[in-house]
């Protein structure tokens, strides 16, 4: 239940000699069910006689209205009657008041000996909802279903509407009607930014027929679905015009992702003249992963690292033994200083200890009766209980009923909520939190190794994604540089704002490589090497080697989109490695890198051309030379192939002089 408010009544017309309308006293609930969200009314008054019915009747305007049988027994004075209601609501039967298909134009009866006045429909169902105007008396709701039904008004007797409005916003989008304001129309279209469960079902495709069934559930299974329906809601069916004007497409996906900055201005009679060829890109090579015996090597006997950088670049080529994970992470996530003895990091730990379990008390401590009134706290528990029952869960250490791997990941992900509250819990966080336990294998750990990855995925998982919006369009900027040519044919499929790539960003590859390959690349990423946003880079990886295929094979939207979500775990992970790290090489070495790249990677010392020509001679700049990195590590083991076709990427930046 994410919604409940009493004191809502329907006010129906008793008999013809009534001068006032009998008040039936109720409760009005928003339900979050598995794959719908519902809305219930109930009366309070569970003693009505049976023979109170709902009767839909077709008047001239072909508008259903709703009255009661002539049979009823009114009941006056429903609102003082006390409450009756079964805990479960789930397990409660009731009908969903839906007009029937007749053709002799006859009332279509709802008799139902549970429902009485009572009713409730889904939200997929739903077309509008009509307000009453400010200030005429109590507030009420008329709620219009998409086969033209019109459900009895609700009169909120004790409070407004506003907070129900405000909690079907978060499910579905509402926008006012041009033509009445009081009316508000629902979008078939749910925005991105309300909902992240779209993004972490399991790949799949052709969904065209399905969606006609249910726009809603559809919408909201797959990220790959959303993008398709972008492309079917807008595409027109003549096969002869199926490029839709670049404004059109933008102004949807500015809907979609809110703030997201999109350039729609097309300069007819200019083209892109100015090429940077980056040359090249370097064979790169990996080597066998950290042993103890190195790490215990660079550690001096009060336990300090001795040499960071070092041990830094050892984990970049080569990642760790698994052995060696446990006590590494809690560096590379900055749990542990990486200057800290070892007596420094068990006092820490002490802390740390004590700090954890207090806030965990604190979710513990709420007694059912307190949760009832906080809903925000229930929200983030039902978000919670849902994404840790379909977590890793063919994994060993997550299988099974009853799985304490899966009772502690529940129990951290709840402190969590007690240390950030304003973000709480948002879906594809426990996608993040997995790996971490399965290593640290211990409750305190875990939990303070996740709040430092989440002090780095915070944006990611905010309301209005910003984090998304930057490394969408960070993106862009990169694989423009690296292949303007696969970046222009994306372009043309309506493919360029790499959409796509959302789940890879959003939860860092989690859904795309197996269960040890992200072990493996999260633990170089964390290392911050060779640059910053490596992650992008290895989107760019991914990307070029899929666009031989994808271009020559023509794909279009669709076949772009089902591509990239087949790829999931048949990445090569050693690979994709070798090749974001040459592709790091390939920029860092390129002497006229754009300003915005430059800023994108970190590159401080580099020679860098700015946006905008200045006439400057920088002949004499000189590059910070990627090489260090490699000082003292032997390299010997899997060697990337570079750029599959053997061909030089060569990136364009804008220059608007007349073709």
């Amino acid at each position: 239940v994410v919604y409940e408010q009493e004191g809502v009544f329907i006010h129906s017309s008793c008999g013809k000699n009534d001068d006032q309308d009998s008040l039936i006293a109720g409760i009005l609930r928003v339900i979050e069910k598995e794959n719908e969200v519902v809305v219930d009314w109930r009366p309070l008054d569970e003693t009505l006689d049976t023979s109170n019915i709902l009767c839909a009747g077709k008047d001239s305007s072909s508008v259903v209205e709703w009255t009661q049988t002539p049979k009823e027994k009114c009941s006056r004075g429903g609102a003082d009657r006390p409450s009756s209601y079964e805990t479960e609501w789930d397990m409660v039967t009731t009908v969903s008041f839906k007009k029937k298909p007749h053709s002799n134009g006859d009332a279509t009866t709802h008799a139902n000996r549970e429902s009485k006045w009572s009713f409730l429909f889904s939200l997929t169902d739903l077309k509008s909802i009509k307000q009453n105007k400010e200030g005429m008396g109590w507030s009420y709701l008329v709620f219009c279903l998409k086969d033209d039904v019109k459900l009895p008004a609700l009169h909120f007797h004790h409070g407004d509407s506003k907070p129900l409005i405000k909690c079907l916003e978060k499910h579905v989008a509402l926008n006012e009607s041009p033509h009445d304001e009081r009316v508000l129309l629902v979008k078939t279209q749910k925005s991105l930014s309300q909902s992240f469960e779209n993004l972490f079902d399991e790949p799949s495709y052709g969904l065209l027929q399905k969606w006609k069934k249910d726009p809603y559930v559809v919408t909201m299974g797959k990220f790959s679905k959303v993008t398709n329906y972008i492309v079917g809601s807008l595409r027109s069916s003549d096969q002869s015009n199926q490029r839709r004007p670049p404004s059109e497409m933008a102004d949807f996906l500015n809907d979609t992702i809110p703030g997201l900055k999109i350039n729609q201005q097309e300069e007819p009679g200019f083209e892109v003249i100015t090429r940077i060829d980056l040359g090249k890109q370097p064979e790169v090579s990996r080597r066998e992963p950290v042993s103890a015996e190195e790490w215990a090597k660079n550690m001096d006997s009060e336990g300090r690292i001795l040499d960071v950088d070092y041990i830094k670049r050892l984990i970049f080529k080569g990642g760790l033994c698994h052995t060696l994970r446990k006590e590494a992470w809690k560096f590379l996530l900055g749990y542990f200083p990486w200057n800290s003895t070892k007596e420094e990091r068990a006092n820490l730990q002490k802390r740390k200890t004590d700090e954890y379990f207090r806030m965990k008390l604190q979710w513990k401590s709420v007694s059912e009766e307190q949760e009832k009134r906080n809903s925000r706290l229930r929200d983030y528990r039902s978000l919670i209980e849902k994404d840790v029952n379909r977590t890793d869960r063919t994994n060993k250490f997550y299988e099974g009923e009853d799985n304490p791997g899966l009772i502690l990941l529940h129990d951290i992900l709840m402190t969590y909520c007690m240390y950030d509250f304003d973000l709480g819990y948002v879906q594809g966080m426990s996608d993040l939190l997995s790996p971490v336990l399965y290593v640290m294998e211990n409750e305190v750990d875990a939990f303070w190794c996740f709040v430092s990855y989440m002090d780095q995925m915070h944006q990611n998982f905010e309301e209005q994604m910003q984090g998304m919006k930057t490394q969408l369009i960070q993106l862009s900027h990169l694989l423009r540089l690296l292949d303007s040519g696969f970046c222009s044919y994306l372009e043309s499929q309506d493919s360029g704002y790499l959409y796509f790539c959302f789940r890879w960003l959003l939860i860092r590859f989690k859904r795309e490589f197996s269960f040890q390959d992200i072990l493996r690349l999260w633990e170089v990423m964390w290392t911050e090497l060779p640059c910053q946003n490596f992650h992008l880079l290895l989107c760019c990886a991914i990307l070029e080697s899929e666009k031989q295929q994808i271009m020559d094979k023509h794909y279009g939207f669709n076949e772009i989109l089902k591509h990239i979500n087949e790829l999931s775990m048949k990445i090569d992970v050693e690979y994709i490695l070798c090749k974001a790290e040459a592709i790091s090489m390939q920029m860092m070495n390129c002497k006229e890198l754009p300003q915005t790249v430059s800023e994108i990677l970190g590159i401080e010392n580099s020679l860098v051309t700015p946006d905008s020509d200045t006439g400057e001679d920088e002949s004499a700049a000189e590059l910070s030379c990627p090489t260090s990195l490699y000082q003292g590590i032997s390299t010997p083991v899997i060697a990337a192939n570079g750029t599959r076709d053997g061909a030089h990427p060569v990136a364009e930046t804008q220059s608007l002089t007349p073709a």
